[in-house]
């Protein structure tokens, strides 16, 4: 019996302390999220690996065409900048649980409106197939029968599935966690084509990478910036900031820096 006892108080004390662990953790991601989406706090959900609009440098550091136009607006908005790197495909969740406060990263708005609260377009985007240089496709259609990879849970993804004729007549669609990947596939001949944004194809190409897009647009896009649905407050005041950076050249400045050509909406 004296045995059974001393079990039984251990099994008790161990339940409580897990429900106290619990609960701190759950008081920990409240504070956490309650700090991150102060008003003070501009947390920044992006790509690590999206470049030339989100990306990390050789030497650990954050870059980018948004992320450089983000440390801009906080500081007109003098709100401490917070750039937190995520898994792409659980930005959604990111953004619900207050982990960051705006996803901004060549974020497509095409599409989408009904999911976000969105800044005004700020940048223009297609979907374009990317091949390498001296590859024999030169239209849609002399994909028939090849490979095909994009990031998983990108617009390219869902401007693929907008053309059903086009999918069904390639061989295998392969998913890869981001372009960057998908770019060295192609590189090594591990894939025949990639679809991906403008914007990251060009920037890859005038860094002299030995590819080439086909002008056969998939889909016509436009960039914004992305609040939780229903924050209007935070938007309007980076909608402020943006355009006020705008009529002060900055943004067409960033887009000849990052692209190589001016193609901001905000003018």
């Amino acid at each position: 019996m004296k045995k059974r006892n001393f079990i039984i108080v251990i099994v008790l004390t161990l339940s409580l302390f897990l429900v106290s662990c619990s609960n701190k953790n759950e008081n920990n991601e409240k504070a956490t999220a309650e700090n991150n989406t102060s008003s003070n706090t501009l947390v920044v959900g992006f790509d690590a690996n999206f470049p030339p609009m989100g990306f990390k440098e050789t030497d650990g550091s954050y870059t980018g065409f948004d992320l450089e136009l983000a440390e801009l607006v906080a500081e007109k908005l003098e709100m401490e900048l917070v750039l937190q790197p995520i898994d792409w495909a659980s930005k959604d969740a990111e953004l619900d649980s207050g982990n960051i406060n705006v996803i901004w990263n060549g974020f497509t708005k095409t599409g989408r409106e009904k999911d976000y609260t969105f800044s005004e377009s700020y940048m223009e985007n297609r979907q374009l197939i990317v091949v390498n240089e001296d590859s024999e496709f030169n239209k849609l259609e002399d994909l028939k029968g090849k490979n095909l990879e994009l990031q998983d849970r990108s617009t390219a993804e869902y401007a693929l599935e907008d053309s059903e004729e086009f999918k069904e007549s390639l061989g295998e669609v392969i998913k890869v966690p981001d372009n960057l990947t998908a770019l060295n596939d192609l590189e090594q001949g591990s894939t025949d084509a990639v679809l991906m944004d403008e914007v990251v194809a060009k920037y890859n190409i005038n860094k002299g990478r030995k590819f080439r897009v086909l002008e056969e647009s998939l889909k016509d896009e436009e960039y914004a910036i992305a609040f939780k649905l229903g924050n209007e407050e935070l938007r309007d005041k980076v909608n402020k900031a943006v355009k006020e950076l705008a009529s002060e050249g900055v943004l067409k400045e960033l887009s000849i820096k990052w692209i190589g050509e001016d193609k901001t909406l905000i003018k």
